[in-house]
């Protein structure tokens, strides 16, 4: 299964999908999206070297360079890649699960897309370590999910309910298990307490769980351009939603913030 959908990611990232244009210009969720994953990163590290797994076009490394801070990038997607050097970031292609670092090599690690590509649990903790590995003791790993009540309502919602009831669908929301035929290369959907339960399997200190783009999101996902007032209110409920249990899930994206163990402050 996962060699299938590390097939589909190369496809989708390099001919159909722009990663760039997510997070700046498709719709009004990418800025919000953007403000809150910077906020969440700066509020708990506030300088540092950084290694960006899975970091895409670069959009977040880049800022985070101009704000001070040291950060690699490693993506599967040579597309990627090659768009991050081109913001003049440095960058490579790698693969979460095996990282070609060693240990403590960095101050904290973004982990912000590769956990929902993954298909296997195995797989999960096995990313979730490597993370940890490259990081001294007392760092940060930012491990990101994606919404499985997002992932249902996004299956379901605005259409007649099938009856016999689909199994897919019971199958997305008990187990967070993509529906077949999905363009989107996904491999798996959290709860936050799932989240935050694989980074503590992974060995990590799981210090919260929190909602990005919060309630607000999912409207602005579907609007190129939501106008100031709507976008701040946006972003007035994130904050607010951020750690809310349940309310947190109706967030598209969640971050588990952690810690390796071992550092000054355990």
């Amino acid at each position: 299964m996962q060699e299938d959908i590390d097939a589909r990611i190369q496809s989708f990232y390099t001919s159909v999908f722009d990663e760039h244009a997510r997070l700046t210009t498709r719709s009004a969720q990418g800025p919000l999206e953007y403000v809150r994953t910077q906020e969440i990163i700066r509020e708990h590290v506030s300088a540092g070297t950084m290694i960006d797994i899975g970091g895409g076009a670069g959009v977040h490394a880049r800022a985070l360079v101009d704000a001070g801070y040291v950060v690699e990038v490693l993506d599967p997607v040579s597309r990627h890649v090659e768009q991050a050097r081109a913001l003049g970031l440095y960058a490579r292609v790698g693969d979460a699960r095996e990282l070609p670092f060693s240990a403590g090599s960095f101050d904290a690690t973004l982990l912000l897309g590769p956990l929902y590509h993954l298909a296997a649990y195995t797989d999960r903790i096995l990313a979730l370590r490597e993370a940890a590995r490259v990081v001294g003791p007392g760092g940060f790993v930012f491990a990101a999910g994606l919404s499985r009540y997002i992932a249902f309502g996004q299956a379901t919602l605005g259409r007649d309910v099938p009856d016999p009831y689909p199994g897919e669908w019971v199958s997305l929301a008990a187990q967070g298990k993509p529906a077949d035929g999905m363009r989107f290369p996904a491999g798996h959907f959290h709860t936050a307490e799932e989240l935050a339960s694989e980074a503590t399997a992974a060995g990590l200190d799981v210090i919260e769980v929190v909602g990005v783009e919060g309630p607000a999101g999912i409207l602005l996902e579907s609007m190129v351009d939501a106008g100031e007032e709507l976008s701040q209110a946006a972003l007035a409920i994130a904050r607010a939603a951020a750690d809310r249990p349940g309310v947190r899930d109706m967030s598209a994206h969640l971050i588990a913030v952690a810690r390796v163990p071992g550092g000054s402050g355990d």
